[in-house]
């Protein structure tokens, strides 16, 4: 368990801080945070996983992607508060120490990379995705990546790296 103190900064005066309790990329964390402090920033700035990017602040871009209870969620529309006895997994929990996960591998064979700022999001999509339906169509990736904008336009890729990894989960 790590207890994470630093999240905010000096409480001032009338600013409620609140104990909460999340498992982040399977550990235990126990984090002492402002109620107004959204997830994103909490996973960011706070426990320092700086995989998820912020891009629009709205929900549009989807670059803040997580996955709460395997459920895909856009973090910085989230409050922390509302992580408290949650599951969260951020990019960085996807590989082990000494392989990558299959989205990983199928973005590097597939030239699913463009400048990167999506590719956490789009993951973390793409994995809830392939839980709930390990043998996807083009059509079922498209429509699971929506929410998820590439400035680079790379959708191409990114769809076979996700079609690339199913594949791979599936034959495992």
């Amino acid at each position: 368990m790590t207890t994470v103190h630093e999240i905010h900064e000096e409480a001032t005066g009338d600013v409620p801080i609140r104990r909460i309790t999340i498992t982040v990329n399977g550990e235990r964390r126990v984090v002492e945070c402002e109620p107004r402090l959204l997830l994103a920033h909490l996973l960011r700035q706070g426990l320092r996983l700086t995989g998820t990017h912020l891009g629009c602040d709205t929900t549009n871009c989807g670059a803040c992607t997580v996955l709460v209870d395997g459920r895909a969620v856009k973090s910085c529309t989230m409050l922390a508060v509302q992580a408290d006895g949650h599951e969260v997994t951020t990019v960085e929990g996807l590989a082990t120490a000494s392989e990558l996960h299959p989205l990983q591998e199928g973005y590097r064979e597939e030239h699913g990379l463009q400048c990167g700022f999506c590719t956490p999001g789009m993951m973390l999509s793409a994995k809830a995705l392939l839980d709930e339906n390990p043998d996807p169509s083009e059509e079922d990736v498209r429509w699971a990546l929506s929410g998820n904008l590439c400035r680079c336009t790379g959708y191409q890729n990114i769809v076979k790296s996700v079609l690339w990894a199913a594949a791979k989960l599936r034959s495992e």
